[in-house]
């Protein structure tokens, strides 16, 4: 067993009903494992949900989190991504203190990211802008504008497919 603490991306395919969620992230809870990022949503198949959970640990840990995660009644499918060639996104939107003399800069700092100015309120002097990418291009994106005054962020947690024929 590798000891090595690392991220583990795992696709948890479970019944579309309420109440589900929270069983996932409970379990989560009660053993003590923490989520990174977490990401629901309905399926190509109505009756399906994903559920895109990044977590910290080794790969006892990560063993321990799908034993867990398959006696769950609602649990489908459970299946790690740790080491697959997998497309991860994440979407960030940003509100920051845009100022007519700095307005100029924050738009070609978007520009560079390629994130897109989703709201301008010149009265207020804000710019929301939105970002979508991997983790590390948006943890680059905050690390830029943290010279302005960030007023409001919210970054969703990262879904996932695996390239190719794989499941994910």
């Amino acid at each position: 067993m590798n000891n090595d603490i690392r991220k583990h991306t795992i696709s948890v395919l479970v019944e579309n009903r309420p109440g589900v969620l929270a069983r996932v992230a409970g379990l989560f809870a009660r053993r003590g494992f923490n989520i990174d990022s977490l990401a629901v949503s309905a399926t190509e198949l109505p009756a399906i949900s994903r559920m895109t959970v990044v977590t910290m640990g080794d790969d006892r840990h990560l063993e321990q989190i799908i034993k867990q995660l398959n006696k769950l009644i609602d649990v489908i499918t459970v299946l790690d991504h740790t080491g697959d060639d997998l497309i991860e996104r994440e979407i960030t939107l940003v509100k920051i203190k845009a100022t007519l003399k700095n307005r100029g800069e924050i738009m070609q700092l978007a520009t560079v990211f390629h994130a897109e100015v989703a709201s301008i309120s010149p009265r207020e002097e804000t710019m929301i802008l939105e970002l979508t990418g991997d983790a590390n291009k948006v943890d680059a994106f905050l690390e830029t504008l943290a010279k302005f005054t960030i007023q409001e962020m919210v970054r969703t947690g990262s879904v996932a497919l695996v390239r190719g024929a794989k499941q994910t």
